[in-house]
């Protein structure tokens, strides 16, 4: 069953000063079934972060549509935006994206008190979720007096919570070292063995070598997709390398 759908988008900036128009989608076509772990790669300025930012709800296309479970997003009001993206979307950033101030316990449940849930439900869903994660020790920790890789672990953790129906990752390895990429690596496979979808962008050919399919995408296009298959992670790994560097030489893909 699709739970993403991507229909010709194009994303067009124009600059304040001299009218310049920037094309930085072009026409982008795709789809995701529910259960799948996409992940999505193509060298800075090919368009990806665009995209990420539209499927997110934090922009809006020039054209085409997205649809998340059959609902188009620009057809969402403004004012429900949030709350919107609160029930259907997890997000995992970069930088962790969590607050000094509060513990990982409270940085975890935050999505859930903005939707006003009982006390009992949230702790109900916490302690499997941290468990699975292996942060089960440290929910009265704040950010600053744990790891890296503990850090990101709470930010699955939290876009995890609200049973979203699908998770954005944007380039969630990349300030991690590469035992505590490792180890987030084993959770996202995890989570999707789970039966949950992910999309994640990332410029780590090891990264992507965990997902079950991968789309390149260059000059604001899809330009290419492998499919995992039968596939180990090494095999995968080779095949992403030497996708990246037909597209980098300009070589035949077919």
């Amino acid at each position: 069953m699709e739970i993403l759908k991507v229909t010709d988008l194009k994303k067009t900036y124009t600059s304040r000063i001299g009218g310049v128009q920037v094309h930085a989608l072009k026409g982008i076509t795709f789809a995701v079934e529910s259960g799948e772990y996409v992940a999505i790669m193509g060298e800075s300025g090919s368009g990806k972060t665009t995209l990420l930012n539209i499927l997110a709800a934090l922009d809006k296309p020039t054209s085409g549509s997205v649809e998340l479970d059959g609902k188009r997003l620009d057809m969402v009001k403004e004012n429900g935006l949030a709350a919107f993206r609160r029930k259907n979307l997890g997000f995992v950033f970069q930088e962790f994206n969590l607050l000094d101030t509060f513990t990982l316990r409270d940085n975890i449940l935050l999505p859930l008190v903005l939707s006003q849930m009982s006390v009992q439900e949230m702790e109900r869903r916490i302690e499997p979720i941290a468990s699975m994660l292996g942060i089960g020790d440290l929910l009265n920790k704040y950010p600053y007096e744990v790891s890296g890789g503990q850090k990101q672990r709470a930010a699955a953790a939290r876009a995890l919570i609200t049973k979203p129906r699908l998770i954005l990752a944007d380039e969630p390895t990349g300030a991690l070292d590469s035992q505590s990429s490792a180890e987030l690596l084993r959770v996202f496979s995890q989570m999707n063995e789970n039966g949950q979808t992910i999309l994640m962008v990332t410029h780590s050919v090891d990264a992507a070598s965990h997902a079950k399919r991968v789309l390149f995408i260059r000059d604001g296009v899809v330009f290419h997709q492998i499919y995992r298959g039968d596939a180990g992670n090494e095999e995968l790994y080779r095949k992403i390398s030497d996708t990246l560097t037909m597209l980098r030489t300009g070589g035949d893909l077919r």
